[in-house]
């Protein structure tokens, strides 16, 4: 196992990618589970992760598997992030697939468990998110987000990200309507 997750107890959150994550078999069988289990438990919270209902271990299972498929290929980024050898938050970008749009990637999803807020693991996972897609040549990275995401929303500015649009009450929860808020950090215009 990689010594930054096996070393006692940290105060800062290791991070790895998804090569550390795939050359370690102890490490790459429990993190389906472990992402399963923080994904499920923000969701049931009301974490707005693009799931209305907690997402099964099987479905989660898929969607790593397509992500760690699109890391291979040179499409994507993916970073988990351990506190005291524990998954406390992962996040990936994929580049886009459409031709005329290769040269830019959306960061899709940053997730943190609830125990572990506020100890700078969402900013940290973004932050090598970030240098991941500038050291890959990515020209634009967008995300987007539910409008009551408040932390969130802050976090992203703070690391330059800009806001470029916005659907009003685009996003349904039950009864419930957001803003769908749209971010991007433009490389092309940083030295």
């Amino acid at each position: 196992m990689t010594r930054a997750i096996t070393s006692g107890v940290t105060t800062e959150p290791a991070i790895l990618d998804a090569r550390e994550l795939t050359s370690d078999p102890e490490l790459e069988a429990r993190f389906a589970e472990s992402a399963h289990r923080i994904l499920a438990d923000l969701v049931s919270g009301g974490a707005a992760l693009g799931w209305v209902e907690p997402p099964s271990r099987d479905e989660v299972a898929e969607l790593l598997g397509h992500v760690v498929s699109a890391v291979q290929a040179g499409d994507a980024a993916l970073r988990a992030a351990y506190l005291d050898r524990r998954l406390v938050g992962l996040g990936y970008w994929l580049r886009y697939a459409r031709p005329t749009h290769r040269p830019h990637a959306d960061l899709e999803k940053i997730a943190v468990s609830a125990a572990a807020h506020g100890r700078g693991v969402g900013r940290a996972l973004t932050a090598a998110l970030i240098a991941d897609a500038r050291r890959t040549g990515i020209e634009v990275l967008t995300l987007d987000a539910r409008g009551d995401n408040t932390n969130a929303l802050r976090l992203y500015r703070s690391l330059g990200f800009t806001e470029y649009g916005r659907l009003p009450d685009f996003v349904a929860v039950c009864e419930h309507r957001y803003d769908k808020v749209f971010y991007m950090l433009d490389f092309r215009r940083q030295s």
